[in-house]
């Protein structure tokens, strides 16, 4: 499998936010030091790299386990254990 090219990942990005409902058009097209708010061509370049390098780590990972069947069964980590923990009442323990 080859990897996707910068056009192919610009069009998954640019679909992504479409479908979020973010409307890139909103965006400066030149950048405003007095607000700091990335420019267009920023946010797709910085959302490309994400998606080239990120997803790839993440679906990658495994739990440790002493078989696959098992490593099914395995929680994938928290990312926010705190919250999920007093949600269901571990905290306290």
């Amino acid at each position: 499998m080859s990897e996707p090219t910068a056009e192919q990942l610009d069009a998954y990005v640019m679909t992504r936010l479409a479908l979020a409902g973010f409307d890139l058009s909103l965006l400066p097209e030149v950048f405003d030091a007095d607000t700091g708010v990335p420019t267009r061509s920023q946010v797709v370049v910085s959302l490309r790299s994400f998606v080239a390098s990120t997803p790839r780590a993440i679906s990658g990972w495994a739990p440790p386990a002493e078989t696959p069947a098992d490593a099914q069964q395995a929680s994938p980590p928290l990312m926010y254990p705190s919250i999920t923990e007093a949600w269901t009442g571990k905290a306290d323990a």
